[in-house]
C-alpha cells in the first residue's frame, strides 16, 4: 500500500523541487487514506490539496510536490 504526503517548500530553500524533502518542507501533510496504485495516490493528494485553506495562501515562492511512499505495518518507509 503507498501513503500520500503533500510538501510545501519554498523555492528560496529548494529552487529545485527535486530537492523537497520531509527534512526542508515548510509544511508536510498526510492524506488520509491508503492507495493501491500510484495514480491513486497522486491523484487523491492533489485533490485533498485543493480541498485544504493552504492551497489558497499559497506564495509565489511556494511549490508543492507529492510524494507517495510505501508503507510496511501501517508507517511509511523513508
Amino acid at each position: 500500500m503507498l501513503i500520500a504526503l503533500v510538501l510545501l517548500c519554498s523555492i528560496k530553500v529548494t529552487p529545485d523541487l527535486q530537492d523537497c524533502t520531509r527534512d526542508n518542507a515548510t509544511a508536510v501533510l498526510r492524506v488520509p487514506g491508503e492507495f493501491g496504485h500510484p495514480a491513486a495516490c497522486l491523484m487523491q493528494a492533489q485533490a485533498f490539496l485543493a480541498q485544504t485553506s493552504i492551497a489558497h495562501e499559497f506564495s509565489d515562492d511556494d511549490r508543492a510536490k507529492v510524494v507517495c511512499a510505501r508503507t510496511i505495518d501501517g508507517f511509511a518507509r523513508r
